[in-house]
């Protein structure tokens, strides 16, 4: 009798486990079968399209770089020589009524000078180089703010370009031509493809203009200032902007 009785609860025992590793294995199962028939839903996928936007703007500001070089036995004297010669020059500059905002130092040079013989290097004095960027806003001072400026001492200039004193609102027009440009390729690709946009998820910008600098030099000190300075055409600028747009589609 007691030997059934053991029998008995080994068996129960064993069926209860049996159980309890059947529900583990159905859950376990079911689970991963979840989680495949989900995986489509939690992986959407991304759709990148390119739009080129371009803008149109005339220029409003001139730039221009007047260069001083000279020379000296003694630093001291090479330094108050250029300076000198420099302060005409802005002077020059401002009576054809460009103000202090529109005038910048961009470079200011000082390095000793030497002969190289087959004996060896010989001194010979002191070597300055100053430079100053101009903004000219009134373009029809241009020609006669150049010869001023020779006139006075520069020797030296170059760097003649056009540019807009804010290229925001140019930027814009082409960013929102690029943007626009973009929506209708991906809405074009979602159609064809039977895709369906979901959202837009991320923009990307490069933008550039294309000012087409001009050259202006002097070739040294040698310029006649009674013959005019060429005359210059401003053109217009190109704003090129490009954008990426990347959207979640289903």
């Amino acid at each position: 009798m007691e030997e059934t009785k053991t029998i008995d609860i080994s068996q129960r025992l064993f069926l209860l486990l049996g159980g309890l590793v059947l529900i583990v294995i159905i859950s376990m199962v079911s689970q991963m079968i979840y989680q495949f028939q989900s995986l489509p839903q939690n992986a959407p996928h991304e759709l990148n399209v390119i739009g080129e936007g371009k803008a149109y703007a005339k220029p409003d500001i001139a730039m221009v770089v007047f260069g001083v070089h000279t020379q000296a036995t003694k630093s001291q004297d090479a330094v108050n020589q250029n300076n000198e010669a420099m302060n005409k020059v802005i002077k020059a500059v401002k009576d054809q009524g460009v103000e202090d905002k529109d005038i910048q130092t961009t470079s200011y040079n000082l390095y000793p000078l030497y002969d190289y013989t087959q004996y060896g290097s010989v001194f010979r004095g002191y070597s300055i180089d100053q430079q100053v960027q101009v903004k000219i806003r009134d373009f029809d001072k241009i020609n006669n703010i150049l010869d001023k400026a020779v006139a006075a001492g520069a020797n030296t200039v170059g760097g003649l370009q056009f540019t807009i004193d804010d290229t925001e609102k140019a930027k814009s027009e082409a960013r929102n031509k690029a943007i626009a440009q973009a929506k209708e390729k991906a809405e074009s690709i979602a159609s064809s493809s039977g895709l369906r946009i979901v959202r837009l998820s991320n923009i990307s910008e490069s933008s550039y203009p294309t000012p087409g600098p001009i050259t202006y030099g002097l070739g040294g000190a040698s310029y006649d200032v009674k013959e005019s300075a060429p005359s210059v055409q401003t053109g217009q600028l190109e704003f090129d902007v490009t954008v990426t747009l990347t959207y979640e589609i289903r």
